[in-house]
């Protein structure tokens, strides 16, 4: 019975771990639809969408929305190019006591301003149980363009943290440009 026991526990913790996000490694795969969530437009978001270009998410509970924001304005302020870069906002509506219909609105409004951003409602924590994300916080991913993650931070970057971001994006989007010149 002991080892029984032993051998399940040892099998979940495997498991568990095996869903945490892992630098070098594309995330497990994940959809947020229908009562999870979902775009702001009400389609579907796939994890498989991190792929194609370098991607910063931001998985943000709504109370703690201006953690990062001298991250935010600082991407805003390098203007990377749209084709080569894409920021994915998803917001941990069950982190908040905020009602739905209030970031709702917040979210297409931002959607509108920010067409090429991509906003997405998390209803259920999803990502906090499958990624392992810090629930109740403002966590910041950088994936590579095969969807790879590169960068994780949990709570407000500092300075130094935000110059390391943007050099570690920038040099992905040389990368990248240096792969279309050789394929040239």
């Amino acid at each position: 019975m002991k080892k029984s026991f032993l051998l399940i526990l040892l099998m979940t913790l495997m498991t568990m771990e095996a869903m945490a996000l892992m630098l070098g490694q594309t995330p497990p795969k994940v959809v947020l639809e229908g009562k999870n969530g979902g775009k702001v437009d009400g389609t579907p978001w796939r994890s498989e969408m991190l792929y194609g270009k370098v991607y910063v998410l931001f998985y943000v509970d709504p109370d703690e929305r201006n953690t990062n924001e001298a991250f935010s304005e600082a991407l805003k302020a390098r203007n990377f190019p749209h084709d080569k870069y894409t920021s994915v906002a998803i917001v941990n509506m069950a982190a908040t006591w905020m009602p739905d219909f209030a970031i709702e609105a917040k979210l297409k409004a931002k959607q509108k301003k920010y067409p090429h951003a991509i906003y997405v409602r998390d209803r259920k924590k999803v990502l906090v149980k499958k990624w392992r994300l810090k629930d109740d916080s403002s966590d910041i991913l950088v994936f590579d363009k095969e969807g790879r993650l590169i960068f994780e931070h949990s709570g407000k970057l500092n300075k130094e943290q935000i110059d390391k971001v943007l050099t570690l994006i920038e040099s992905q989007l040389a990368d990248s440009y240096s792969t279309l010149i050789d394929n040239k």
